[in-house]
């Protein structure tokens, strides 16, 4: 790799400096005893004592981290296959009409989508709640994991399965043993993905969580409407700290896949 010249690293720098900055000061006064903002007083874990002994929030967190999991889980799975589907599709012209309305659900704004499941989940009589958040979380992270899986499909040589085939490979051993291993990078990259879309989504779920079913993000926001207090830096640090943990994991799990690969 090139490396980079004094300008670059200096531009790098004010860039990372300007996006972790706020966290950083967001975090550092979590552990503030003054209690405000303003000026650190001494150091103090009590705001994330605060926060595990708030036995409501706790459950907002699990919450969050059950429908992060299993929206992530079904929209890997559905948005695997459908990958394959599209990948399938032989007309070139439906092929990219498919994408297209893959690619519209995710420029589409946050707002639009959960005022559309809310007329949705209304008309239908879903009960807002824990069900229909996990539906609209599955139903946003399906498109980003099917941009996720389609490029290792797209690069997988069909000379692979055309080989699995005439050595007498069923359909099933096709997919289990040829293809999924080949995207497993681009299903693991959309897995995290997906997590961390439903880890960080307010708009949508605010529009469809209803009452008695909170998740983090519209908790910190009612919180932060009645005045900010260092329990939601507190919880914004721990959210930061499982975010960098998930990205850590993909890393991890990424590099083992990439090493595996040259083993073979």
């Amino acid at each position: 790799m090139e490396k980079l010249s004094p300008a670059s690293k200096i531009y790098l720098v004010l860039v990372f400096a300007i996006l972790y900055a706020p966290i950083l000061y967001l975090i550092f006064y979590s552990f503030n005893s003054a209690g405000n903002m303003n000026e650190f007083e001494s150091f103090t874990l009590e705001h994330y004592a605060a926060v595990f002994g708030d036995s409501r929030l706790i459950i907002i967190l699990i919450n969050t981290i059950l429908v992060a999991l299993l929206s992530g889980l079904l929209a890997t799975v559905i948005g695997t296959f459908g990958a394959i589907g599209i990948v399938s599709v032989k007309n070139a012209k439906m092929r990219s009409v498919l994408l297209s309305f893959n690619n519209v659900l995710i420029v589409s704004p946050d707002v639009i989508i959960g005022a559309s499941f809310l007329i949705l989940f209304t008309f239908i009589g879903i009960k807002l709640g824990f069900t229909s958040v996990l539906i609209s979380h599955i139903a946003f992270s399906v498109p980003i994991v099917v941009l996720m899986v389609l490029p290792k499909l797209l690069e997988m040589n069909t000379s692979l399965i055309d080989a699995a085939r005439d050595l007498g490979a069923t359909k099933r051993d096709v997919l289990m043993r040829v293809i999924l291993p080949y995207i497993s990078p681009g299903i693991f990259a959309g897995f995290f993905m997906a997590l961390t879309y439903s880890l960080d989504d307010f708009a949508v779920t605010f529009f469809v969580t209803g009452n008695g079913f909170s998740t983090l993000s519209v908790e910190i926001y009612s919180m932060a409407r009645t005045g900010i207090t260092l329990t939601i830096n507190a919880i914004s640090g721990l959210i930061f700290v499982i975010t960098v943990l998930v990205v850590i994991g993909y890393y991890f799990v990424n590099s083992r896949s990439k090493q595996a690969k040259v083993g073979r």
